[in-house]
């Protein structure tokens, strides 16, 4: 039986948990094609003033329940990702324009494996014993929030959404959802129907898509004390103020311009490949992506060669149709932006050693050499397939050139000297680092966050960052009988 087999969802409610809303109608729009896919009801602020009105009623009786009913539907909804692997990877190729492996990715890793680890969650230790000078037991433990406000991105669905509502709903919490209106259905419906299937009680769950205007009044929400957003850092600035102004936590993961690092001593077509995956997956747009590929001079002109080698061979097209590599950037606006940061980056003096162009919302990966530092190309957010080449004389520039980012998400740093590479690590803030590797790499056991203008520090994955994200801690002290006071 298939989960999504309705191709309307204009206000539809699946147990009690909103999916849609009372706005306007529109189309889910194929980005490879242009066709619509279903219609969809997108939400307003009134409808995030009824979620969290009913979120907040469920929740109550959620958080009383045994953890290990709730590690149960986490559990349930862990299989129902897996058996319904094909049609939720369909989905996932035609409303954001993944091809299959990446999106399989999403769904093994963002899906099923976040879910796994959030039934593990709900019966972690969730406090400790301390100390008292007085004669009396005393804890601090961990106490569920109420209601998460998730606000997720288009270009990695399931697992930039899945990463918080899944730890949420396991340690008790209700959650509302906003996912970006370009993929509601992978980013949003999917997630409905699966919590229905697996059994989440009505109410605790609510999914709308919508706009600014909706996002806003989800972290506005005086019922919301906690939001987690990832998106631009331009949107995260705006979050982080308005909930700063509410007394609440933001969570926020936001862009980034992560360095690859090539020194001298490295397999170079090898290091290609490797420097190709990391700029080019998904279009390049991934907050991870390798946006700078800053390599020794020496070997710089034959990595840039090799690299251009690489993007003229990777098919692009529609994942769907086609045996393909790289599919359509989400829409006009996105490709729009990276023509722009490409012309205007050799316009500048760059050299244009592939690509370049494109085909509708499809866009050739593409190699920039000779970047001048003041390009767009090398220092703005890309978020498409393109990757500039900047050559380095010793590791003083190395490091220089990666850390003068107002970023800090990811970095990369390909050496045969692996304590060369930790050294180097050392001196660039970053929130991840990786010695022999891209920087596009996550897994659902491990803290993730950026610094800087790349997010507030990790406040995703893993058992101490999840609690510390979405509980709130209490202290508790308990005496055998009444104490006496002079008063």
């Amino acid at each position: 039986m298939a989960l999504l087999d309705n191709s309307t969802w204009e206000g539809r409610i699946f147990s009690g948990e909103w999916i849609s809303g009372s706005g306007e109608i529109y189309d889910a729009v194929e980005p490879a094609t242009g066709k619509t896919l279903g219609r969809v009801g997108s939400a307003t602020p009134a409808d995030v003033d009824e979620a969290v009105e009913r979120a907040v009623r469920a929740q109550r009786e959620w958080a009383a329940r045994p953890y290990a009913d709730r590690a149960a539907v986490l559990r349930r909804a862990a299989r129902l990702f897996e058996d319904h692997q094909p049609e939720i990877e369909t989905w996932l190729m035609r409303e954001s324009g993944a091809i299959r492996p990446f999106a399989a990715l999403q769904v093994t890793s963002g899906g099923a494996e976040e879910c796994h680890e959030a039934a593990a969650l709900a019966g972690a230790p969730y406090g400790e014993l301390l100390r008292s000078s007085q004669e009396r037991l005393s804890f601090a433990r961990r106490v569920p929030v109420g209601v998460v406000g998730v606000i997720a991105p288009f270009n990695v669905p399931i697992i930039l959404a899945m990463r918080a509502v899944a730890p949420a709903l396991a340690l008790g919490n209700a959650v509302v959802l906003k996912p970006d209106p370009r993929t509601a259905v992978s980013g949003g419906v999917v997630f409905a129907r699966v919590f229905e299937e697996a059994g989440l009680p009505p109410g605790l769950l609510h999914v709308l898509p919508g706009g600014a205007d909706v996002g806003a009044a989800v972290v506005e929400h005086p019922r919301i004390p906690v939001i987690a957003f990832t998106g631009s850092t331009r949107a995260g600035r705006a979050i982080g103020v308005a909930a700063a102004r509410h007394l609440k936590r933001a969570h926020l993961e936001l862009g980034g311009n992560s360095a690859l690092v090539v020194m001298d001593d490295v397999d170079l077509e090898r290091a290609a490949s490797v420097g190709a995956w990391g700029s080019f997956v998904h279009a390049g747009q991934i907050c991870m992506a390798s946006s700078r590929h800053l390599v020794h001079a020496s070997v710089a002109d034959e990595y840039a060669a090799l690299l251009a080698q690489h993007a003229a061979a990777l098919p692009v097209g529609d994942p769907v149709g086609e045996n393909v590599a790289i599919g359509p950037l989400i829409d006009g606006g996105q490709r729009d932006n990276v023509h722009r940061i490409v012309t205007d980056t050799v316009a500048a003096g760059a050299g244009l050693a592939a690509g370049g162009t494109y085909d509708g919302l499809f866009y050739r990966p593409t190699v920039l050499t000779g970047v001048p530092l003041t390009a767009p190309a090398y220092a703005e957010e890309i978020f498409g397939p393109v990757a500039p080449v900047v050559p380095f004389q010793d590791m003083d520039e190395a490091a220089r050139l990666a850390a003068e980012s107002e970023y800090g998400l990811s970095l990369g740093i390909l050496t045969r000297d692996v304590m060369k590479g930790l050294a180097l690590a050392d001196r660039v803030p970053t929130g991840l680092v990786h010695i022999n590797d891209q920087t596009v790499n996550d897994e659902a056991v491990v803290p993730f966050g950026g610094l800087g203008d790349s997010g507030t520090g990790s406040r995703h994955g893993g058992t101490a960052a999840n609690l510390e994200a979405f509980t709130e801690q209490q202290w508790v002290t308990v005496r055998g009988e009444l104490p006496h006071y002079p008063f």
